[in-house]
Parts: C-alpha cells; structure tokens; sequence
C-alpha cells in the first residue's frame, strides 16, 4: 500500500504542475488546423464514420478532440503512474482511439459504426497528422521536440539553473578517425560548432581488447570489465553460454563488477544501456530490464501525444521503406563487401533509427527536467546501420547525421533544464569493414574446426540477431527473466565424446574457443594432445590471423609462419601481430587475463591497406576483435575541463576521467577509483585539425 499511496501522491503532483500558456496555445490551435483537413480526409476514406452536418460537424469534433484530448492524457498522466511502464505503453496503443470514440459519440452531425471502426479511425488520422506536421516541418523534428522545451520551461517557470550536470550521450560504434572525418567535412553541424568554437575537444581512446559495448561499458560505468571476455562467452564451471544483452546474464555480471560505487551511483541515471553503473535510476538498462514504473511522465510525454509514438509509429514505417530502397540500391551497383539486409534487420532499424531514439529524448528530457546530476544515454542508431551497411556507407552517415541532430535538441533542452547541464559526448568502440569469413572461404569458422577436428565439435555461440535484437526485446517486452544456456554439449549421436567438446564463440572478428573436458585453462600441451593440428590448421588458414594460446612460458600467439611471445616480446620467424598495430601485444596480454577467456583465441586477417577484417558473424561491420578502427573510440567533453595529467588507458581511463570531471564539479563523493596496470595503454593524443 504504501508504493501505491506514492505512486497516487506523485500523479497529484504530475495533476497540480500541469499550466496553461501561450505555447500550449499556439500549439492547440496549429493542432486544430491540421485536424480538420486529416478528419475530412479520414471521413471520407472509412465509410465507417460518417459526417452529415457538413464542416460545421468536422470544426465541432476537433474542439472536441481537443477538450476530450486533453482532459483525457491529464487523467492519463495519473493512471500511468499507477499501472507502470508496460501499462503506460498499452495506453498509448488505446488512447487515440478512446479520444476518437468519445467525441464520435458525443458529437452532433457525426456518427461511427463501431469502437474498432472508432480505433481504425484514429490511427489513420494520428498517421496523416504525423505525415502532415513532418511535411510542414520539412522533415525537423521542431514539433516533437518543441513538446519537450514548453514542458520543461513550463516545469520550471523560467527560472534559470544554478547546480550544475551532466548528460553523457554515447554514441554507439563511432570511431574515432570517422568522427574527425565528419567533423572536417561539415556533415555533423553542431557537434562540428562546439569544437570550432572550442567550447568542446575531442580525444581519441584505444578501446584495447575486447572492443564491444559490455567490456567498454563495464570500465566507463564501473571501473572494471576484467570479467568481460567478449560479447558473449562460455563459462565451463557451469556449462552455461553467457551474453551480456540478455537481462538475467546482464544482472549476474554487473553483480560481479559492481562496488556499489559506479559512475552514476550519487544519483545518476541509466538510459538504454547494458549496466546501471550503480545508478538508483535506471531506465531500459539490460541489467535492471523493466520499463519505467513511478518515472512514468516521460513515456507518457512519448506515447500519449500525436508527436510522440503515434508520430514514430508512422516515422517507422518511413524509415523501413528507406531501408529497403537503400539495400536494393547496395545490390543494383554491386557494393562490396555487403551483406543481406533480411527482413527482421528492416524492423529493426525502424525501432532503433525512430522508436528508441525518440523515446530516449524523452526519457533524457523527463530526467533533465527533475534535475538528475548525471544521466549517461546510449544511442545505437548508427552502430546498428553500420553493421548491416557498412561503418563509412551513405546510410551509416546519414544515421550519424540524425543522431547530431539529436545533439543539437539536447542542447536546447539543457537550457530550460533543472540544472546547468554540460554535455559529454563519447563511444564505446568502433567498426571496422569486411567482407565475412564465410563469404571469402566459403565456410564458416565452425565448419572449419569441424573439417579439422572431425566430431566432437559445437557452436554455443547465436546468430547475429541475439544482439542485434536486444535492446528492442527490451523496449518491447520489458523485464525478461529467460535466460538461455548452453548445456553439455553432445555429439550429433548423442554421446559424449571420448576427448570433449570443442565450443566456438564468436563475436566479430574474434573467436574463443573452449575444450569443455580440461578443466580451467587448457594449455598448448592439452590442445595437441586432444585435438592434434587444431591449432597449427587454424594458424595457417588464409581468413586467420593469429591464433593465442597458453603455454608454460605465458601466452603466444601463433601465426602462419611465425610466433610472438607475449610475456616477453619474443618472436620467432614473422610476427603475427605486425598487422594489427603497435597496441596488439598489450591488448591480446590484457585480454589473456580476464576470467573464463576461451583456451584458443582467434582473430581474422586484416587485409594490408584496406584496414578490412573478415568477421566471423555475418555483419558487413564488425568489431569485437583487434585490427581496423574498431578499438578506436572518441571522448568530446568541455574545453574548459581539465584532463588527467597521465592518464590511465582504455575504458577505466575514461571512468578515471569521468570521476574527476563530477568530482571537481561537486556531483560525486570524492573516493577511490580503480587503478590499472602498467602494461595497459595510454589515452591518445587529442584529436587535431578540426
């Protein structure tokens, strides 16, 4: 009872701030106009609903759906809070049509058949107003986000921010030398003003090994990524596949980094991300997976307005015919390498390119309203594109664009914030372009294994969807309590096999690879001995670059004719790692020594001149591996603020940073933060010449 009472005292309150104004007035009347001329249409395209009293009864039902409207979303604003997150999306399925309902009834000289031609007729209404207002705006999203500005203005009555915050926004996959690269050629204006005018800088940061999302999250949220091997990984002590998207694995890893004193953990806010960082906020985090329950007026703000979900519904449907006009253009002029665009990635992309981005400016928004001190957002929009289109492909830049876009509204909105917010714009890793293992050798890494080793052989890792799909699951389905496990692994006859499993994970152009019957880390010896010429055939296939692998002088890495001792920097014949740039050997060092990393690891070619890899998944743009500008991140942070005099490397150097940034700002409990090693690498040096 007790959550119930505060969940009723915080929709009173949402009730009591709501107020009139000269903005919500204008907007009322620009909304009047445009439903007219959509109601005529709608009525004369449905012979469900019928209007005999001519365009008096068309003006008559838009005061109408104007009153009822909004006396219906303020009552609305209130239930929301009562029924949670998932109830908050099911009233923005239902709204449109019970405010068109509603006043059919009540109206004179219009009539309606039923509710569902009712619920037919709002929809189609809701998408020509959509289609109306992105046509007036020539295609700015002025309209949805001006909602935005009046309701923070509103909140806060004018009166200017004193405490100071922080919004972090990462932008998912962006590498370093394409930022610089879009920067100087003027395709990202306001991301471009704040460096020209040097009210912002950018430094460049080597991401090391693995470059994913999970490990870089888990050193800039917590401090620690040690535990983080690749994207997905397979753990022998419980037999069991492990991916960091999936909530229930999410939540057991974060409990395995976590302090209690993350990033975000003196009342930060977690926004689409996969760890919380300790934050008492979060919001479509993979680890805490649950729609907002008492943080409703941000998604009611998205789902319960025709600029909101009803508007990104419709934008969707836009950006899905864009995608498969932008493949079909990809096989017309033979691009390569390319790879298919199915059509689960084209709803995918409407999801992520609209969808969870609009609904992450309205989260950032709610949050920035009530003047949370630090809110860290990830958005995947370009990540996603440039998987499937390539990193430096037309429609991977034209995502990058949007999403500068997106910058340019959170900076507006931090103006009529409850707080003096500073934006920090970074990444989390890059990509790097290729074509596919498969594609150059005709088959994939585990038909390669298999045709090596004979039976005996398992892939424990999913197609490429599983992360893909991830953060919609969550979107879409709110908390998730499945969990998916790899078992012991059989033989296709169903019996054990007399040396073990041999157990392939992929992710990008890396591979781990797991011999389920040694316990622990198998070494060099264990492999031959079970598996005789696995490693030698690997190490001398044209698509692999490298093979590392424990023996008892520290972990090598084999090539095709050389070796490369990474202990000590010994190398015998030609040096597998001179590919793959001056930080390979520290990188594959580090990686050795986190927990359950395969016994074999494998990274791809990388093609000399072209920087191109050959991932193991079927994704045209990769990373997770080494080689390429896939371990090259960017951190944009205010001029003004000072670095760290030395810098320690990789994502805990960005944690390290982000630390001392909140702390001379007065947002964060001055106390210990992790150290690092001394093989790990230094940040880069500030990006120039823009």
């Amino acid at each position: 009872m007790g959550v119930v009472a505060a969940r009723i005292r915080f929709a009173i309150r949402l009730l009591r701030d709501w107020r009139l104004t000269v903005a919500w007035g204008k907007s009322l009347l620009r909304s009047g106009v445009t439903s007219f001329a959509v109601l005529a249409v709608t009525f004369w395209a449905l012979p469900g609903v019928t209007a005999s009293g001519g365009p008096w009864a068309l003006v008559e039902l838009t005061v109408l759906l104007a009153v009822i409207g909004t006396a219906m979303r303020l009552v609305l604003l209130g239930v929301a809070v009562l029924v949670g997150g998932v109830g908050v999306l099911a009233v923005g399925v239902i709204i449109q049509a019970v405010v068109m309902f509603t006043a059919l009834r009540l109206g004179n000289g219009v009539s309606v058949g039923s509710f569902t031609d009712a619920w037919i007729a709002s929809w189609l209404a809701a998408a020509l107003t959509a289609l109306v207002n992105w046509l007036a705006d020539a295609g700015s999203e002025d309209v949805f986000l001006g909602q935005a500005l009046r309701q923070m203005a509103r909140r806060h009555r004018g009166r200017p921010a004193t405490e100071p915050g922080v919004l972090i926004v990462q932008l998912d996959g962006l590498s370093a030398p394409l930022l610089s690269w879009a920067v100087k050629a003027g395709n990202l204006p306001n991301l471009g003003k704040w460096v020209r005018t040097g009210t912002h800088a950018m430094q460049a940061w080597h991401t090391g090994l693995p470059a994913t999302t999970p490990a870089s999250q888990a050193g800039i949220l917590h401090g620690d990524f040690g535990q983080i091997p690749a994207f997905r990984w397979y753990e022998k002590d419980g037999a069991r596949l492990v991916v960091t998207n999936r909530p229930r694995d999410a939540a057991d890893v974060e409990a395995r980094i976590s302090t209690g004193r993350g990033l975000l953990a003196d009342g930060g806010v977690s926004i689409s991300n996969v760890f919380s960082g300790d934050a008492p906020t979060s919001l479509l985090t993979f680890s805490n997976a649950a729609l907002p329950g008492r943080s409703a007026r941000g998604y009611l703000a998205f789902v319960a307005s025709p600029y909101g979900f009803a508007r990104a519904l419709v934008l969707s449907v836009g950006e899905m015919l864009k995608e498969i006009q932008q493949a079909r253009r990809q096989r017309f002029r033979n691009v390569y390498p390319r790879v298919p665009r199915t059509a689960a990635y084209v709803a995918l992309r409407a999801v992520t390119n609209v969808l969870l981005r609009d609904l992450n400016v309205s989260l950032i928004a709610e949050q920035m309203s009530r003047g949370a001190p630090v809110i860290y957002c990830d958005f995947v929009d370009y990540d996603e594109v440039a998987h499937h289109a390539g990193p430096l492909r037309p429609e991977a830049l034209q995502t990058l664009e949007g999403l500068d876009r997106v910058l340019g509204t959170l900076h507006r909105l931090a103006r009529v914030a409850g707080r003096d917010y500073r934006i920090v714009v970074l990444s989390d890793h890059g990509q790097s372009q290729g074509a596919t293992f498969s594609q150059r050798y005709g088959v994939t890494l585990e038909q390669l294994i298999a045709d090596i080793c004979g039976n005996g052989v398992a892939s424990a890792a999913p197609g490429p969807n599983d992360e893909e799909w991830g953060r919609a699951g969550t979107l879409l389905a709110g908390v998730s309590h499945q969990t998916r496990s790899c078992g012991p692994v059989t033989h296709g006859d169903g019996g054990p096999g007399p040396h073990g499993e041999v157990v392939t994970i992929a992710s990008g152009n890396l591979a781990m690879l797991y011999l389920t019957s040694v316990p622990g880390r198998a070494q060099l010896a264990d492999v031959e001995a079970l598996r005789p010429g696995l490693v030698d055939g690997l190490a001398k296939h044209a698509g692999i670059g490298l093979v590392v692998v424990a023996t008892p002088d520290g972990p090598v890495a084999i090539g095709p004719n050389g070796r490369h001792l990474l202990r000590d920097g010994t190398v015998e014949g030609d040096d597998p790692l001179l590919p793959y740039g001056p930080h390979a050997a520290a990188d594959l060092r580090a990686h050795q020594e986190m927990a359950h990393v395969g016994d074999l690891i494998v990274v791809s070619r990388v093609d000399a001149g072209t920087e191109e890899v050959a991932a193991f998944e079927e994704l045209v743009g990769s990373h997770g591996g080494i080689g390429g500008w896939q371990t090259e991140a960017i951190l944009v942070y205010p001029a003004e603020w000072p670095l760290l005099a030395a810098p320690p490397p990789g994502a805990v150097a960005v944690h390290r940073q982000l630390v001392s940034w909140l702390e001379d700002l007065g947002l964060r409990e001055p106390g210990p933060v992790p150290e690092t090693g001394d093989d790990d690498l230094p940040l880069s040096a500030k990006v120039r010449g823009v």
